[in-house]
């Protein structure tokens, strides 16, 4: 049976792990046991040598390389990271879990990609290896995790309202009591027994509360620890000092996550096609439509709000950052591609309140509020700056349609050559981009 840490290191069982680990230089070292278990893992592919981690700090950066290929790569081989389901590794795995752990906190903020990279497929991780594990072992090892991860000896609804809007589980799915959702059959039965006076409570426990239920409650859980730990991490870093083992695992993740990530997420815009493909880049206002560029010029009361609000807001950060963003069916957010908001709050956010101060009166002169909303549709919830740590609060809001400009902002569409055939202005500003880039080496000759 696998041992409960394999699926919970912050068990008291992996916390066990951790303190009996030793010294911390070790984990440079070259380890035969390491690898002789990887090679030996049922199914594993291996390619050529690269793919078998050396060492715990290797294998900790082979963590991450999962992490970004299962995520953006379409060619990625599951057979390659066999290991990382293999339970024969579980202590292993535990020390380099707390070491990732470790090493993300004292280098990224809490809410970047980077540990929202992390926290996300440990989550996924913790799914595949439940279902390589036999049914009942599986069963009981759920029940024990479900056990230990319990607050005050309950779980509370609330808790999960992060997964469920994700739709990955529906309220309809969870037996709730008094706010606690019930999972355990001891506890269903203490509650429920003698209610059933036709049927078994045993079976009704089992139609009622599913398998696959209480697996995505458990990944969940071992998520929301997992973010709880990193914070309290980042917190102990300020008073402790951080062991340099540690520091130089960090190090080596800040180049090494965003250069791996960058092999993937190119973020072109469009689909090819007459015009080929732009590349994200720094703006270029010669390329802006007649719509952009007379809200950058200024806009007369009435039309103020949404014109700087809702369309340039969404328009500079994509046409900026994420141009490709209705070729794309990926879910992303302004730090996936600005990881430190250098770019939005030196470039973008610039440009957007220059628009309002143009206006006639100016937009945040009767309408301070409105800098609010324009922190809200790029992602970082009702706040007046942007914080890493309020990104997802809200969305980021994509660019209005050419046909909702025509509806809302009349006074602002006035079509030129530059617009035929188009139905959105980042689709016309993508054109255009790349027809005047193409022609810019010619002019230089």
């Amino acid at each position: 049976m696998a041992e409960v840490s394999y699926i919970n290191p912050l068990s008291n069982e992996g916390r066990q792990i951790i303190s009996q680990y030793g010294d911390l230089n070790q984990i440079f070292d070259e380890d035969e046991t390491l690898i002789d278990i990887i090679i030996h893992t049922a199914n594993q592919k291996i390619s050529d040598d690269s793919v078998i981690p050396k060492s715990y700090a290797d294998y900790a950066t082979k963590r991450m390389q999962w992490a970004i290929e299962k995520k953006n790569n379409k060619n990625y081989t599951q057979a390659e990271y066999e290991y990382l389901t293999n339970s024969e590794l579980f202590m292993q795995d535990v020390v380099i879990y707390h070491i990732l752990c470790q090493a993300i906190a004292i280098q990224f903020n809490t809410g970047s990609r980077e540990t929202r990279l992390f926290v996300e497929t440990q989550g996924t991780l913790i799914l595949e290896r439940l279902a390589k594990i036999p049914p009942m072992a599986r069963a009981d090892i759920i029940d024990e995790v479900l056990d230990e991860v319990k607050v005050d000896g309950a779980i509370n609804w609330k808790s999960l309202s992060d997964v469920i809007a994700t739709k990955k589980l529906k309220l309809t799915d969870l037996l709730i009591d008094g706010g606690e959702i019930i999972l355990q059959q001891d506890d269903f039965l203490d509650r429920f027994a003698d209610n059933f006076t036709d049927r078994s409570p045993d079976r009704m426990y089992g139609i009622l509360i599913g398998d696959s239920v209480k697996e995505q409650i458990l990944s969940r859980m071992i998520m929301q620890k997992t973010e709880e730990y990193i914070k309290r991490i980042k917190e102990m870093s300020a008073r402790i000092e951080i062991h340099p083992a540690i520091i130089e695992i960090g190090e080596k993740l800040k180049e090494f996550i965003p250069e791996e990530i960058g092999k993937y997420n190119q973020y072109y815009a469009g689909s090819g096609g007459i015009y080929g493909s732009v590349q994200a880049g720094k703006l270029n206002p010669e390329a802006f439509p007649p719509c952009i560029k007379a809200t950058v010029e200024g806009v007369s009361s009435g039309g103020r709000n949404d014109a700087i609000v809702l369309l340039l807001t969404s328009f500079a950060s994509y046409a900026r950052l994420y141009p490709r963003i209705f070729a794309s069916d990926e879910s992303v957010k302004v730090s996936d591609m600005d990881p430190d908001l250098s770019i939005t709050e030196q470039e973008i956010l610039p440009l957007i309140f220059d628009a309002a101060d143009n206006c006639t009166p100016p937009l945040f002169e009767d309408q301070p509020q409105e800098k609010i909303n324009i922190i809200s549709k790029l992602g970082f919830g009702m706040h007046d700056r942007l914080d890493i740590n309020h990104e997802g609060e809200t969305k980021w809001y994509t660019p209005m349609s050419c046909e909702k400009i025509k509806i809302h902002l009349p006074s602002l569409c006035h079509p030129d050559k530059s617009c035929k055939g188009i139905n959105n202005p980042l689709s016309c500003y993508g054109r255009k981009k790349f027809q005047l880039d193409q022609q810019a080496p010619e002019s230089e000759e």
